[in-house]
């Protein structure tokens, strides 16, 4: 019988990353670089200390559109559309409405009122797109273009070079975008990223990817440019304590009980999950997200078990890793409110007692909002 499983989708930028020596792994269903041959380590410096590019072509992109695509969307992700206005970005999630669980955390990009992008993670596209496909009224069209655009994440403190030296705009405010030819394309330049660092991500059509690359990849040698990999991606947002979908939220874990609060319009009537998280957060959410950093010189790794001192079961760690810029392990876990931040923690490091303290993050001083 022949295999069934679907083989892994390929950015179309693959021959590059092939032609860098790129290390591959799958990750929702793609294959993206994983490392190239400097390691993920250096590639982490790049970005902290001048300019990395990244491939993230593996992100959704759904187009929301048709009249009163935002009032639509406002009345279903939970963050407040009406706090931004067009040409502007905003983190949000999408939550299942009977559980109040995180369906997935999405980014918004507000053409205008009749025309939204939503960029949702990659093993999620299909499942977002089917959630807002089932409640769109008649006239609104949700569009899945996961294939026909790439990402590509320059970050790092010189990454406004590198993106004005293929001729398209930079300067403008975090969370803002504008629309910019290249190749008689229209890139949308967005001040936004996951690493915690001053940066670009922007989204092209899929037949000016291979110039775009090599445009920035021209663009950026005198500055340094890394090409970086999932691993440093990985190592940068855990330094920032950016949640990761399927790790640090997912169905199973709700805004209240990961800190993102924040992302959630309270004050609107409706959206997904309301009810149930409105109830949630008025008694007090059981669980909550931490950071933990290491007073000594353990790593810790997803799934790994965290106790008070006295061995009491606290809960688990959700992402882990060692620290490139603090020289330390930290993580992320999601415990019981009994602790506080602050306290000293043990965490099962392949079976030996390992002393943590607890921290919110970041863990490392951002500049993701300097201008």
């Amino acid at each position: 019988m022949a295999d069934a499983t679907p083989s892994p989708l390929t950015s179309p930028l693959h021959d590059r990353h092939e032609a860098l020596g790129a290390k591959f792994s799958e990750f929702g269903g793609w294959l993206m670089p994983l490392e190239y041959p400097t390691g993920v380590v250096k590639e982490h410096a790049a970005v902290r200390g001048g300019v990395g590019i990244f491939d993230v072509s593996h992100l959704g992109k759904l187009v929301v559109r048709g009249p009163g695509a935002v009032e639509f969307l406002n009345a279903t992700l939970t963050n407040d559309l009406h706090r931004i206005g067009p040409g502007r970005a905003q983190y949000s999630l999408v939550v299942d409405d009977a559980t109040g669980g995180i369906v997935d955390d999405v980014f918004t990009y507000y053409r205008d009122d009749d025309h939204v992008l939503v960029v949702p993670n990659a093993a999620n596209n299909d499942e977002v797109r089917r959630r807002l496909v089932e409640a769109a009224p008649e006239g609104i069209e949700v569009l899945d273009h996961h294939r026909d655009y790439v990402v590509l994440a320059v970050q790092g403190t010189r990454s406004d070079e590198v993106v004005a030296g293929v001729g398209l705009p930079v300067g403008h405010d975090y969370l803002t975008f504008v629309e910019a030819p290249f190749e008689g394309a229209e890139v949308v330049v967005c001040r936004t990223g996951y690493t915690g660092e001053r940066g670009y991500e922007l989204i092209a059509p899929s037949t000016v990817a291979p110039a775009l690359w090599d445009a920035l990849m021209r663009a950026g040698e005198p500055y340094g440019l890394v090409p970086a990999g999932l691993g440093a991606r990985d190592t940068l947002r855990t330094e920032m304590g950016y949640p990761l979908h399927g790790q640090d939220i997912s169905p199973d874990i709700t805004p209240n009980e990961a800190r993102l609060g924040w992302a959630v319009g309270w004050k609107k009537p409706a959206f997904w999950g309301r009810d149930k998280l409105l109830a949630e957060r008025e008694e007090g959410p059981r669980r909550k997200l931490v950071g933990l950093v290491s007073t000594g010189r353990a790593i810790p790794r997803p799934h790994m078990s965290v106790r008070l001192l006295r061995d009491v079961p606290l809960g688990e760690v959700t992402s882990g890793t060692f620290s490139p810029t603090m020289k330390k392990g930290i993580a992320l876990a999601l415990v019981s409110t009994v602790v506080d931040d602050g306290a000293e923690v043990m965490v099962d490091v392949r079976g030996r007692p390992e002393v943590f303290q607890i921290t919110k993050p970041p863990f490392v001083q951002p500049s993701v909002r300097e201008s």
